[in-house]
């Protein structure tokens, strides 16, 4: 039996005054008169102790906005986009809604059945991160597959800048090559303007650092190294020194899961950029204090290649050799002849122009055929005239080592 029954019976059953009943049981007359008045109301039950919890809450979540966090939350998923409690509160507040905490709208996710709990994750203070501080002080790389309607495989190359998760470039090839990484970095250069260096791995569209030395540069090595980018690949068998762009991964296929199967190439590469716009401009990150990766983008100035200015015009054209071993380029208004050699008669090459610098090589391999210096004053640049001699190794700087992480 309770303190509180105890306390009213020995006053309606034994006869003790209010007054002595409280100095007995230690509580003040106050509290003994409470508990008679509840039992002449209810009955010995009604002197039991009451919950203090407020019968109302002025702070608790409105229905509307619960229906509302629900809402986004099934949307959000079925776009296969993130769709937990902070971008919840992200989207709530573009709407012009005043959104509860994070918790709250975790509590109301988990109420309703809609969290299904995940096993116990590495803890976040074990990992080691590292951060560009500028946007394009480096752009990370790498291409992942995906499948079309028809089960074929395409690969899609991206480009991320490590700062601010901006997503440079998302294009599907099939498959990825030297050429396809070389115009597709280009291309993102000409809009977002150079980085200061790349990340990637050690893959043979990136870099032949670890093919024994066979064939020396590649298309993209050469490219880099022209244009004074430094170039950095993370240790073979590491994939976390890449992990922003390997998460990245993760994020795109779980929104190309959610759309219709692409049919074909230009299909899937138009729901890319689709994909791109929403991930740039409509999708707060984690990682970047709840911002777009375009703000994020946007909010400080751009690094730069220590060794070449912004904007310097770069051409780049992908060409057949004739049967003769000759291509065509036209240089400040002459049409010049190039030789190349019969034995790469009927081959595709991509070109590279600077100025009166030019570079060749096998849009199939990426291995540089040919670097030459356009002599204005002929029409046609003989293999041996306008030759420009690759460093030696030993002649390099540290920055410009292949094999340098």
């Amino acid at each position: 039996m309770s303190k509180q029954k105890v306390i009213v019976l020995a006053v309606t059953v034994q006869g003790l005054s209010k007054a002595e009943a409280a100095r007995r049981y230690g509580v003040s007359r106050q509290w003994v008169h409470e508990l008679l008045t509840r039992y002449r109301t209810g009955g010995l039950d009604a002197v039991e102790a009451r919950s203090r919890r407020p019968n109302s809450n002025p702070r608790s979540t409105g229905a509307d906005i619960t229906a509302r966090i629900l809402a986004l939350r099934a949307s959000l998923t079925d776009a296969g986009l993130d769709a937990g409690p902070v971008t919840i509160a992200w989207h709530l507040e573009r709407e012009g809604l005043q959104p509860p905490s994070t918790s709250t709208i975790r509590r109301i996710l988990h109420t309703s059945g809609m969290i299904t709990r995940e096993p116990k994750k590495r803890p976040k203070a074990s990992l080691h991160r590292f951060e560009a501080h500028q946007p394009n002080e480096t752009w990370q790389s790498d291409f992942t597959h995906w499948s079309l309607a028809d089960g074929t495989d395409i690969e899609i190359l991206n480009f991320l800048d490590d700062h601010s998760r901006y997503l440079l470039a998302c294009t599907a090839y099939r498959p990825v090559t030297v050429t396809a990484v070389v115009t597709t970095f280009l291309t993102a250069a000409a809009e977002y303007g150079l980085p200061a260096s790349t990340l990637t791995d050690n893959g043979m569209v990136y870099t032949t650092r670890l093919a024994g030395g066979r064939g020396g540069r590649n298309a993209f090595e050469h490219q880099l190294h022209a244009l004074g980018i430094t170039q950095k690949n993370g240790s073979p068998n590491h994939p976390q020194t890449q992990g922003k762009i390997e998460r990245f991964h993760q994020t795109l296929k779980k929104w190309l899961t959610g759309q219709p199967p692409a049919h074909t190439l230009d299909d899937l590469n138009e729901q890319l950029e689709k994909f791109r716009h929403i991930y740039n401009h409509e999708r707060p990150h984690r990682a970047l204090g709840r911002r777009t990766p375009a703000t994020a983008y946007t909010a400080t100035p751009k690094a730069a290649p220590a060794g070449a200015k912004q904007g310097d015009h770069w051409r780049r054209r992908i060409d057949r050799v004739d049967q003769f071993g000759k291509l065509t380029l036209r240089h400040a208004g002459r049409l010049h002849h190039i030789g190349i050699g019969r034995a790469h008669a009927s081959k595709h090459v991509l070109m590279l122009i600077h100025d009166a610098d030019v570079t060749i090589s096998d849009t199939t391999t990426g291995e540089i055929i040919r670097e030459l210096t356009i002599d204005p004053t002929r029409d046609y640049q003989s293999r041996t005239s306008g030759q420009r001699k690759t460093p030696r190794s030993e002649d390099r700087g540290v920055n410009d080592d292949p094999t340098h992480p």
